[in-house]
């Protein structure tokens, strides 16, 4: 590829994905629109008639999915479409048409899970023992467990008229942060100005100047320390938001409410936080090795990403690249890898390179029935890409089985589980890399790479999920939530966290208040639970032991037909027990141990 960035029109048909196996053109897409247009006024022939009879309910049902169906599908190629390039008009115009169009649906079709709940449970009973409502069993059990939680008409609608106020807090944080703070600029290592913003800190954290990156690190906070009270006034509105709804909903507390739709207990997340603090020596320890390696008296958080192994020098084609991660994922089986080989050759799935107007960075898209899409912006030249691709292909493959292998109603899995088969796929290639490769740098800096990922997603989320559980608790308890209670709990987790030689400086504190999922509240739990599961997953694999890898994949299979747990227990992994978090602490411990022989 050249350097210069191409235009879309420019890139040669072959690096791109093929969207015709969507719609063959635009005018197929725009018949589907037509026909939602057309078609969906009819539900109003099933308002106040939903739970009439079985029949009746599974009418409505195979109706509302006849929609659903096509509107996943007609979205889905309107989004690649805008992702592929954001300044073409045509593209955006269709995106505002399909988001209007979907709003109209939505509140036509918004009568019948309330019909639903309004069903008693003794007629339902008898409805689910139909023939003719067989396959929506799953479905109707999910949508039923909510009953308690929904409130009546009246209730429902008050809370929908104030959803837009009780989530102002969110707005708040995202315009002061992202438009109004400004960071100032930087004289970076090469004698240039370059602005500081919150998407370049984290590339000033990455310099090997140490200099550099303790200036950038004070120059950030600064800014955050002149907005702590407005950014803690929003945070704790959060919180009180949190509590609000979880209480109107009839939950015991927002932790609960926010578990109860994956069937996920409080006990599962309490475990997280206890295996994790009983496990924080080998967290130490690797800070000690981090701040040997890179020759510091002593250590401070913007000393912790900059990779100890410095940027190898590597080039691999795309081809190469997907050539490489084909081959960590044999231990699935040749079935798995001769489709997935010929999803990213000939099939063409996968968008390969960055062009202008593209959307950056990398993620994976389906509907049901089309290709597991990915998007990439692939660099010959930069080594992690080659994980990138590993991990897209891990969602796309989830997303194959899963619909290859489930009804419509029941193949999306739920966003416990999402990050479980990406995770895997990079901790197959990491094997398969270790594996195959000799040079010391280089398996230095696979290790490191792994050890920072585990560092990030299993001991700071842990951290994350713990401020988060404590915030709410003290609002819950009705006491206040200010700026000096934020600053007071996050540093009592940054004192438990980080060891005794780790230097916390002041404006550590004003974390808690920059981190934007503490403002979508108990999601970053997932995180951590799914890398172990991940871990889990990949050595049972590994382990060559019959059964795992078929176990492994009807955990694929089985998208959403199951809650999380069951789901993973199903495959071998229990997270109901400490034993896969406790198994990813090995790893890191393990991993310490080779990075130690491997620098010292």
């Amino acid at each position: 590829m050249s350097s210069a960035i191409p235009t879309r029109t420019e890139v040669p048909d072959s690096d791109k994905w093929d969207l015709k196996l969507l719609f063959a053109d635009v005018s197929k897409w725009q018949e589907d629109f037509a026909w939602l247009q057309r078609i969906y006024p009819n539900l109003e022939q099933w308002k106040g008639r939903v739970g009439e009879s079985a029949a009746r309910l599974a009418e409505v049902l195979e109706f509302e999915k006849a929609l659903e169906l096509k509107m996943e599908r007609v979205h889905h190629y309107v989004s690649l479409q805008l992702a592929e390039d954001a300044t073409n008009n045509e593209y955006l115009a269709r995106i505002g048409q399909v988001q209007n169009l979907f709003t109209k649906i939505g509140e036509a079709a918004a009568f019948v899970v309330p019909e639903i709940l309004g069903i008693n449970d003794e007629r339902l009973a008898e409805f689910l023992a139909d023939p003719v409502l067989k396959e929506w069993r799953i479905k109707l059990h999910k949508i039923r467990r909510m009953k308690p939680h929904v409130l009546s008409f009246p209730e429902e609608r008050l809370l929908a008229l104030g959803s837009v106020a009780l989530s102002g807090y969110d707005d708040t944080f995202s315009q002061l942060t992202d438009v109004d703070m400004k960071f100032g600029v930087l004289i970076d290592d090469t004698g240039y100005e370059k602005p500081l913003t919150q998407s370049s800190f984290s590339s000033f954290l990455v310099k090997r100047n140490p200099e550099l990156r303790r200036r950038a690190f004070h120059q950030f906070y600064a800014e955050f320390q002149d907005h702590q009270y407005t950014l803690a006034a929003s945070l704790a509105y959060s919180v009180k938001a949190d509590v609000f709804r979880a209480r109107a909903r009839h939950y015991s507390s927002a932790l609960e409410a926010a578990l109860f739709p994956d069937d996920v207990s409080v006990s599962v997340y309490d475990g997280l936080i206890q295996s994790v603090r009983a496990n924080l020596e080998p967290l130490f320890r690797y800070f000690d090795l981090r701040r040997r390696a890179l020759g510091l008296r002593e250590l401070h958080l913007y000393d912790t990403y900059v990779p100890l192994v410095p940027e190898i020098e590597t080039q691999f084609t795309f081809d190469q690249a997907a050539e490489t991660v084909l081959s960590a994922l044999a231990p699935l089986g040749k079935d798995y890898v001769d489709l997935l080989a010929e999803g990213l050759g000939s099939r063409r799935w996968c968008d390969r390179y960055e062009n202008k107007g593209k959307r950056s960075g990398a993620f994976s898209s389906s509907s049901y029935g089309s290709p597991p899409y990915i998007l990439m912006n692939y660099k010959e030249d930069v080594f992690s890409d080659i994980y990138t691709l590993a991990h897209e292909t891990g969602h796309s493959m989830h997303s194959w089985f899963s619909q290859n292998s489930q009804l419509f109603q029941d193949y999306e899995y739920p966003i416990f589980l999402a990050e479980v088969a990406s995770t895997f796929n990079e901790e197959l290639l990491t094997h398969h890399l270790l594996q195959t490769t000799r040079d010391p740098k280089m398996r230095a800096y696979i290790v490191n790479r792994q050890i920072d990922e585990l560092r990030g997603t299993l001991f700071r989320q842990t951290m994350f999920t713990e401020f988060e559980k404590i915030v709410h608790v003290i609002e819950e308890n009705g006491d206040a939530l200010t700026l000096d209670v934020f600053k007071s709990e996050y540093h009592k987790l940054l004192e438990s966290y980080f060891s005794e030689n780790f230097v916390l400086d002041p404006e550590l504190d004003l974390e808690c208040l920059r981190i934007p999922h503490f403002y979508h509240a108990f999601y970053v739990y997932k995180y951590a639970t799914g890398i172990s599961a991940a871990v889990a997953l990949s050595q049972r694999v590994l382990s060559g032991e019959s059964g795992n890898v078929e176990a492994y994949l009807n955990f694929l299979r089985s998208g959403g037909s199951k809650f999380p747990l069951e789901t993973l227990k199903a495959a071998g992994v229990d997270m109901a027990t400490s034993a896969p978090i406790e198994s990813t602490l090995r790893l890191f411990e393990q991993r310490i141990a080779d990075l130690e022989e491997l620098l010292l």
